[in-house]
């Protein structure tokens, strides 16, 4: 299992190259809950999101062989660019399993970073099966977006970051889809204070986690979910279910309608542009389905990737 000295580890590999994002805060949000609210904005992050620091880190330490043979990823969006630029910076090839339907500044900014995209039907099982006729057919080595730990350490480092610039954290949150940036950020936070109490926030339509959690084994979505978070569409794999399990405290969920107020709190009073998977483990806390008054807490903004073509266009119509 991943530890905090993996952390440590991939922080100082992948430092140089990538942004040590800022922690905001804001007075309004803390005296809604009554609580010290600080933010880590991985939406400043390069690629718009923290999957740079796992994609870069894990393919850092391929061997020379493995990357002479490029890589594979599959991803809806945020994960795709990730693997596109760490791929660029470090001199290797890249393709990218995209589902059709993912969003267009996403496909477009994975192909500006110079990868292969590739779609696929909108299915995990779709996006696998396309991802292995790929390592079948050319021999690419699988950056995983989150069943992997040298993923899971990169991705750790935001908690890292954060834990480091603010001290007395009390309660730490982060989303969950896969469970890639829960796994790491807590992780972390265990790793520095077994203390602190880590929450997950996940959309009702994909609350797969929760339910996964509940029942003591990992439960999949019958059907592609229905959510604006399309970052949080997938479910949990064997390694992120074990760790979540040992170091989560509860998972919340949020409905459409809390992702998109959490969204406007942050666009319209912190200036923040956060895509809807970013803000979800905001929703969770201005929804006031965790107790954190009276509390220091840390809430990861994952990304800002959002698609503002239809916004820009109505400026001109």
């Amino acid at each position: 299992m991943v530890t905090i000295q993996d952390v440590r580890e991939a922080a100082g590999r992948i430092g140089p190259n990538i942004n040590r994002t800022p922690v905001l805060t804001s007075r309004t949000a803390d005296e809604k809950l009554g609580a010290s609210l600080y933010f880590k904005c991985e939406s400043f992050q390069r690629a718009g999101s923290f999957k740079i620091r796992g994609a870069f880190n894990a393919i850092s330490l391929l061997n020379e062989e493995e990357k002479a043979r490029g890589v594979v990823a599959h991803s809806s969006g945020n994960h795709a660019q990730a693997v596109a630029l760490a791929t660029k910076l470090l001199g290797v090839k890249s393709t990218v399993v995209m589902p059709k339907g993912s969003p267009d500044v996403k496909v477009a900014a994975t192909r500006g970073y110079g990868a292969e995209v590739v779609f696929c039907e909108n299915s995990e099982g779709a996006r696998i099966a396309e991802t292995g006729r790929l390592i079948e057919e050319h021999g690419y080595t699988l950056v995983h977006p989150y069943d992997n730990d040298n993923v899971i350490a990169g991705a750790g480092t935001a908690a890292l970051e954060l834990l480091e610039d603010v001290e007395g954290i009390e309660v730490l949150i982060a989303p969950v889809g896969g469970g890639g940036l829960l796994s790491g950020t807590s992780i972390s936070a265990k790793g520095i204070d077994d203390k602190i109490d880590v929450f997950a926030s996940e959309p009702e339509r994909a609350d797969d986690a929760l339910r996964s959690i509940r029942a003591g084994h990992i439960v999949k979505n019958e059907r592609p979910p229905d959510t604006i978070a399309d970052g949080l569409r997938t479910s949990l794999c064997e390694r992120t279910f074990e760790i979540i399990g040992k170091n989560v405290t509860d998972i919340v969920t949020v409905s459409e309608a809390e992702i998109v107020e959490a969204m406007r709190f942050l666009w319209e009073r912190m200036k923040l542009v956060v895509e809807p998977s970013g803000a979800v483990s905001v929703a969770g806390l201005l929804s006031g389905k965790i107790d954190v008054k009276n509390k220091v807490v840390g809430a990861v903004i994952s990304g800002g990737n959002v698609d503002l073509e239809g916004f820009f266009s109505s400026l001109t119509s």
